[in-house]
């Protein structure tokens, strides 16, 4: 079974930075992909960011340019900075962990960090 810890979060102003960081534990994947998923109030949860076991990357396009995902593999840890952030990225931002393995696929989410931008 693995546990998604994630630490990060929190209030912002417009503008500003926030990082995200969250660690699997009791992963026996060795291909994976971790990412990022949100949810604002009254909306569904949706896609923010994806890194997957060999480096590749991939965003929404409302994050494009302000969001980097990257991956320690080592730790199994996944972490996402946050710049120029906007009133729209205010939501509850859950960790996503897809293992793979014999073609199947195996799915954990975190416990989801607030994220608040506001002035």
């Amino acid at each position: 079974q693995v546990q998604l810890v994630e630490s990060g979060g929190g209030l912002v102003q417009p503008g500003g930075s926030l990082a995200l960081s969250c660690a699997a534990s009791g992963s026996s994947f060795s291909i994976y992909v971790m990412g990022w998923y949100r949810q604002a109030p009254g909306k569904q949860r949706e896609l923010v960011a994806l890194g997957g076991t060999g480096g590749t990357t991939s965003y929404a396009d409302s994050v494009k340019g302000r969001f980097t995902i990257s991956r320690d593999n080592a730790k199994n840890t996944v972490y996402m900075q946050m710049n120029s952030l906007k009133p729209e990225d205010t939501a509850v931002y859950y960790c996503n962990f897809v293992g793979l393995r014999s073609g199947m696929h195996y799915t954990y989410w975190g416990q989801g960090t607030q994220v608040t931008v506001s002035s």
